[in-house]
């Protein structure tokens, strides 16, 4: 995952380069989601901005989430109904995301014929798919290590 201040600066430029607006918002909800290095729930992003913002409410956080989605910046987790930065947000992509039940870390991998297989499947079945979301969870090495 790059540094927070590198994801910021891209996602600056990815917003600029498609015509919408990156307010400050947006900006300081993908700072946060980024340095939790976990996944992080709408209402704990409420508390953490309003000790900047203190007139915040719940809307101001699930707009700013819904823009950073639909822009390819933040994933849901669907598991645990929360968030997580996107490692790459300059490539339109599949991803899965490897998520460890020790320690929270969250991960993100690539392994686009995987997506595509899954696409193309539900196609041939008559499907269009939406969204996809794929997360496997277990114990990421330290935690495997850390419990012998």
């Amino acid at each position: 995952m790059p540094q927070t201040t590198t994801l910021l600066q891209q996602a600056a430029s990815q917003c600029q380069a498609r015509g919408v607006r990156f307010t400050p918002i947006r900006r300081k909800v993908l700072a946060l989601i980024a340095q939790s290095g976990g996944g992080l729930k709408a209402y704990d992003l409420l508390d953490q901005l309003t000790t900047e913002h203190a007139a915040a409410r719940p809307p101001t956080v699930y707009r700013a989430l819904d823009f950073l989605i639909e822009q390819g910046l933040v994933h849901r987790i669907e598991s645990q109904n929360a968030y997580v930065a996107c490692a790459c947000p300059e490539h339109a992509h599949g991803f899965q995301l490897l998520i460890c039940r020790g320690c929270g870390h969250v991960e993100e991998i690539h392994l686009d014929e995987i997506s595509d297989q899954l696409a193309a499947r539900a196609e041939r079945k008559g499907f269009r798919v939406e969204r996809q979301t794929i997360e496997l969870q277990g114990l990421c090495a330290t935690c495997q290590t850390a419990r012998g």
